[in-house]
């Protein structure tokens, strides 16, 4: 079982971004100097303009883009009732047969789509800035990629899908 705690982060909606992600399992391989121990990544990685809904989609994505095989049981904690809610009550779905028409971040919604089909996922939101220590972790990681300026990425769908009105 893996959890996979996410939190994303935007200075502006939109404005400078950035997504913090945690990745945790217990080590059940055969080195037995690691066996039974918390095995624990964090990644986190910033925008130089980009929306709060898209760091949310990129925590997840990373998260389960960094599995290294298939079909884990993976649960996902976020603070996101628009990624958690777009997946649990199917919303997604609807969107993906009608060519995302009308809707923001098909991008994204395609690539977290395509890695959440190769493993066993459970959503579950938890209340964001409610003290939840690994939720709380991930915020700050997101908040402080965000501010990083000489590591900011650009979110060239998104400034180009802007440019466009």
């Amino acid at each position: 079982m893996i959890e996979l705690y996410t939190d994303g982060a935007s200075s502006g909606n939109p404005g400078p971004g950035g997504y913090g992600t945690i990745l945790r399992t217990i080590y059940t391989g055969d080195n037995e100097a690691y066996k039974g121990k918390l095995i624990e990544k964090e990644f986190s990685g910033g925008y130089r303009k980009t929306t709060n809904n898209r760091m949310e989609l990129m925590a997840v994505i990373v998260g389960l883009e960094a599995l290294k095989n298939l079909n884990q049981q993976v649960t996902v904690y976020s603070d996101s009732k628009y990624v958690i809610d777009a997946i649990d009550k199917k919303w997604v779905y609807g969107w993906i047969q009608k060519g995302f028409a009308g809707k923001k971040n098909k991008d994204l919604w395609i690539r977290l789509m395509q890695v959440y089909k190769l493993h066993q996922v459970k959503l579950v939101w938890v209340k964001g800035h409610a003290g939840h220590p690994l939720n709380e972790r991930c915020d700050q990681l997101a908040v402080k990629a965000s501010k990083d300026k000489s590591c900011w990425k650009i979110d060239s769908v998104f400034e180009m899908e802007e440019a466009k009105g």
